[in-house]
């Protein structure tokens, strides 16, 4: 399906569970909730139940069009994960946006995109906040009136925060859950995903290039915007892979001694 047809669709739609790490966040303000503690539109994937609206669908299309075919099935597994995460935990099943989950893991690699000029992506920003802006930028054209302010911007915070865990985990929910289903994909099964769901998941979508696809895109970053990946994840991958990439006079303690 393209990009029209679904926007037709679209037109037409009017106690924590042992071991799990969450942060009880802030109290919500913001637009209605699709949850699981009540019906909810729904689809099967990889034999797992998960949400089915016209914008979640539109976030599958926007990504498969803007990434490669490992990147793609990437954000489909973090999406998958993070919503066996979600269903393994009561607290979680009464609080988490599942449209919020749904979009903010569909698109959260958006900043891997390596075409040339490429709309979604930037000169001058990390890839998260690429993602993050790309997201933001797709919900305002595409999203409907329930999606306010504070919805729209808990995807971004999740876009933006999501390699950023000693934060993300300590924010709303939605943004916990975001970043610890693509974790999964990395660091192996979390509480509420079994080694049976997790091998449903990786047949559906197999994991075999995820290791390539993460080790170039890194490596092209690192070689096209390596102010963008000075103090972060990337850095090494600068430093192992790139021709002349030096962090020398460019991390934030040399800012610091060098003003103070």
């Amino acid at each position: 399906m393209h990009i029209a047809k679904s926007l037709s669709m679209l037109a037409g739609s009017a106690g924590l569970v042992s071991g799990a790490a969450f942060h009880s966040p802030s109290v919500r303000v913001y637009g209605e909730p699709v949850t699981m503690s009540k019906p909810y539109p729904n689809t099967t994937i990889a034999g797992l139940t998960v949400i089915d609206t016209p914008i979640v669908r539109l976030a599958q299309e926007f990504t498969r069009n803007h990434s490669t075919e490992a990147v793609f099935k990437h954000q489909m597994r973090a999406w998958l994960f993070g919503s066996l995460i979600i269903a393994g935990n009561e607290t979680l099943k009464n609080s988490v946006d599942l449209e919020i989950q749904a979009v903010s893991a569909l698109l959260h690699d958006l900043g891997w995109d390596l075409t040339p000029n490429s709309p979604v992506t930037s000169l001058d920003h990390r890839f998260e906040v690429d993602g993050a802006i790309a997201a933001r930028k797709f919900l305002d054209q595409y999203g409907d009136e329930n999606w306010d302010e504070r919805r729209k911007q808990l995807v971004w915070d999740a876009i933006a925060l999501h390699t950023t865990r000693t934060i993300a985990y300590y924010k709303e929910y939605e943004v916990q859950v975001t970043s610890m289903g693509i974790s999964v994909d990395y660091d192996g099964l979390r509480t509420g995903i079994t080694n049976e769901t997790f091998q449903q998941v990786i047949t559906e979508y197999p994991n075999f290039d995820l290791k390539s696809a993460t080790n170039d895109t890194f490596t092209a970053i690192c070689a096209y915007k390596p102010a963008q990946t000075y103090d972060n994840q990337l850095q090494p991958w600068g430093e192992r892979y790139v021709a002349n990439y030096t962090t020398a006079g460019n991390l934030r303690i040399d800012t610091i001694f060098k003003n103070l």
